[in-house]
């Protein structure tokens, strides 16, 4: 009899711990393998929409680690942004608060270190590690910029040059977090939960 009485229990400590694992297993994909950012606002269109909930690859670039406390910024297995790419980044125009603290936005890479942009009568190469700059940069379109697509007004050691070229933004890769490559689901916020579920916008890649 005993033992009977005992056996619930032992089953419900069972299923507790497969619980406690699982959502360790899901908070450590989150935090080390994939990222899942919310869009908000109409400025992200047409690439996103306000209420796209968007997978961001944090190995696509290599994983981001330290850039806060005391350990120093670095990428495990890294590798370089691609022109064309959509990348999450954390907004490099805010000073307050700590890189990976910051909000993200969702830019396009269209050229990388070593590239050469014409702007004014004059050329401009985008610096990089090969030129002996502090780490990689890349300019970047901003379509996701809460400024309506306007230029980034980022302070950086390199961003005074930089501001006028075509609208793009330098990005140092100490704000990248990693490539945006699906949009999961997307819901309309101005709608109540039990509506606005766009079904077009399921596992999409944008």
């Amino acid at each position: 009899m005993k033992s009977q009485k005992l056996k619930p229990c032992h089953q419900l400590l069972k299923s507790i711990a497969a619980l406690a694992v699982a959502l360790l297993v899901m908070l450590l994909v989150r935090t080390v393998v994939v990222t899942v950012c919310s869009v908000e606002g109409d400025a992200w269109q047409p690439v996103f929409v306000n209420g796209d909930r968007v997978m961001v690859n944090r190995w696509s670039y290599g994983l981001r680690v330290g850039g806060s406390g005391m350990l120093s910024y670095n990428r495990l297995w890294r590798k370089p942004v691609m022109r064309g790419d959509i990348v999450a980044v954390n907004d490099p125009t805010d000073s307050l608060l700590a890189v990976d603290e910051r909000r993200v936005l969702f830019l396009c890479c269209r050229h990388v270190p070593g590239d050469n942009v014409s702007q004014g009568g004059k050329t401009y190469q985008v610096p990089g590690r090969y030129s002996c700059a502090d780490m990689d940069y890349y300019l970047m379109e901003p379509i996701s910029s809460p400024q309506g697509g306007k230029p980034l007004r980022q302070k950086s050691p390199h961003g005074e040059i930089w501001r006028g070229l075509g609208g793009l933004s330098l990005i140092p890769e100490d704000h990248i977090i990693g490539r945006a490559f699906l949009i999961i689901y997307s819901h309309d916020p101005n709608q109540p939960l039990w509506d606005g579920w766009r079904s077009d916008r399921l596992f999409l890649i944008p």
